[in-house]
């Protein structure tokens, strides 16, 4: 599924197109992309036409766009350890208490069209009027129907009160490029797993928006082998590995993201470019980068771990 950088190029596309527009029609082409949303299709379309959109936010994979002046519930506070970007004040214009969320799942894509363009396998449809660029559509495109909207309640986070987080979002921790993100916790919490470090990378609820391509490519860099067991990881290599990460995210969010089909796209349909420069994912067989042995890939949870077997190997304590 897309990872932090697909999801960070899409919501950077969709903030000058969204921003202060107004949904003028919503078109649900297919309910089981409502799957996420609490109520029948008939509420999702209602909620949202005639709503201001705000500027969106994400948080790990996972992106929202605010509705202006939104009517649910009172805003609670809620204890997690993630943040998003928007902020909510009841005194400003932009006040809000609910978001449209959008999950993107394994094939979902958010493309803006000009007004009367469709795309095949749009499942829900937007049309938006801007007070700056006019018209626009914006479709939500899922092959594969893993992806959803829904409008879902804001609440407050307890470590940043002035943020608000959809409901359904808040186990997902905050994600290592977030100016927030506690670097000390992250690294106390890794270093009381016991599990493998690549499964310990995947949990969002430890660190969020990193998944199996971005995950094999912080650990070749940092050469730790995916299954070194996180806990007896020192903390030197634990911060050399997150340094990593946060290198491996952002050079993937200067080349839009990692493309290998039409899967994963922009708001504008263009592919990513970040699978030219990848080191270890998707590489099997062929010579590592660093020392030019072969690299392997082995089955992990379902998927492939990426890994040169001479660079990074597993470290265990010395006996005695």
């Amino acid at each position: 599924m897309p990872e932090l950088p697909e999801v960070e190029v899409v919501r950077a596309g969709l903030e000058p197109a969204v921003t202060g527009a107004t949904v003028t029609g919503v078109t649900v082409f297919d309910e089981r992309s409502l799957r996420r949303h609490p109520g029948p299709a008939e509420d999702f379309i209602d909620r949202l036409t005639g709503a201001t959109l705000l500027a969106p936010a994400r948080r790990g994979k996972y992106m929202w766009v605010p509705i202006a002046g939104s009517k649910t519930k009172e805003i609670s506070p809620v204890s997690t350890t993630s943040a998003p970007n928007a902020a909510v004040s009841a005194e400003s214009p932009s006040f809000s208490t609910a978001a449209l969320v959008l999950h993107l799942g394994m094939s979902g894509q958010v493309l803006l069209r000009e007004p009367a363009v469709d795309d095949s396998l749009t499942r829900i449809r937007l049309d938006l009027e801007h007070p700056v660029h006019g018209p626009l559509r914006l479709n939500f495109v899922d092959q594969r129907i893993f992806g959803s909207m829904a409008i879902d309640d804001l609440v407050a986070t307890t470590d940043a009160p002035e943020q608000s987080i959809p409901g359904q979002v808040t186990h997902i921790a905050r994600d290592p490029i977030d100016p927030l993100f506690d670097e000390r916790a992250f690294l106390r919490r890794l270093a009381a797993r016991k599990s493998g470090i690549k499964r310990a990378l995947l949990d969002q609820s430890l660190i969020s928006g990193i998944g199996n391509i971005y995950a094999d490519e912080a650990l070749w860099a940092a050469r730790i082998h995916y299954e070194q067991p996180a806990s007896i990881l020192s903390r030197a290599r634990a911060k050399t590995l997150l340094g990593e990460v946060r290198g491996v995210l952002a050079r993937a969010l200067v080349e839009g993201g990692t493309s290998f089909d039409t899967q994963y796209l922009n708001v504008n349909g263009e592919s990513g470019y970040f699978a030219h420069s990848l080191n270890a994912y998707g590489r099997q067989g062929e010579p590592c980068p660093r020392c030019g042995r072969p690299i392997a890939r082995e089955t992990f949870m379902n998927r492939g771990s990426h890994f040169c077997p001479f660079c990074q190997r597993v470290r265990l304590p010395r006996a005695g």
